[in-house]
């Protein structure tokens, strides 16, 4: 089957009716910055996604090129654009209860036998939590544990890189079809109708999380323990050296026998000295 080459560049339109070029050495160019900023590496099948996303902050900022746009990154002026390159840059796919395998171990394994135990502490951690899905159906299984209930000292720390979708999580309001996985006793407890048709999570669920923006390639301004930590699909867009840096952070920050959860892609390969498998991209500390 034959294929249609490649072109070189790929046009877009500004608000004047010009076309914006993204060439090669601009692709380049913006995937450096981007792999510098946040260890995202930018392979040549995103650049469709990365002309279309940046091709909206060319026209807010009415610019007519992506050479415009590189100079303005990296003038004094950047600071502002940095934040909205990460934002436009980063992707939030998501949806309550995906994966589901690992919110039954986290009630299982997990919060029932430390509920049980008598611990008087404990912290979740939701690293790259986007718009709020798994923050909050961590929260609807704690509800469903009893854990909201349970008098302890709960947090639940949710980062992100991009702010914009920080601030729709904490809001925790999603259209009626966001909700339509889970299940009616669930959503009922966790959840309250508001008159638009769009539905807002129960205070009893925000309360324990803090919404927090967060580089997973800078230092990070937790201690921990943490009792599990949720990082899924976030790995699979770092190099391996990258993903491997992370995974040991993660794993320092861990209580004993803590619990790591990662994407249904992001396996680890082979063993790893502070962490063992046990299930589906389900890790537990070593003792």
């Amino acid at each position: 089957m034959s294929v249609a080459p490649r072109p070189s560049s790929t046009p877009a339109t500004t608000d004047a009716g010009r076309e914006a070029i993204l060439s090669e050495a601009n692709f380049r160019a913006i995937s450096e910055r981007v792999y510098q900023l946040t260890g995202i590496v930018l392979k040549e099948h995103k650049r469709q996604m990365v002309h279309t996303r940046l091709s909206r902050r060319l026209r807010a900022l009415g610019l007519q090129d992506f050479d415009s746009y590189l100079r303005l990154l990296d003038s004094p002026e950047s600071a502002t654009e940095i934040g909205e390159l990460m934002n436009a840059i980063t992707t939030n796919l998501t949806s309550f209860f995906r994966e589901s395998h690992h919110f039954d171990h986290l009630r299982r394994e997990v919060v029932e036998p430390c509920m049980a135990q008598g611990a008087s502490r404990f912290r979740i951690w939701s690293a790259g939590c986007s718009t709020g899905e798994e923050p909050y159906t961590i929260q609807m299984t704690m509800q469903a544990a009893g854990a909201l209930a349970h008098r302890w000292d709960y947090r639940l720390l949710a980062t992100d890189l991009d702010s914009n979708v920080l601030a729709r999580a904490a809001a925790g309001v999603y259209a009626a079809d966001r909700v339509t996985g889970v299940p009616p006793a669930v959503l009922s407890a966790a959840a309250s109708s508001r008159p638009d048709g769009t539905i807002e999570m129960r205070p009893v669920l925000k309360a324990p999380i803090r919404f927090r923006q967060l580089n997973l390639l800078h230092q990070w301004p937790v201690k921990g323990p943490f009792d599990a930590i949720f990082c899924r699909n976030v790995l699979i867009y770092f190099d391996a050296e990258t993903k491997l840096g992370i995974v040991d952070r993660f794993a320092d920050l861990l209580a004993p026998h803590g619990a790591l959860y990662l994407g249904h892609s992001e396996s680890l390969l082979g063993e790893h000295p502070k962490l063992l498998s046990c299930g589906r991209t389900t890790y537990r500390r070593r003792a």
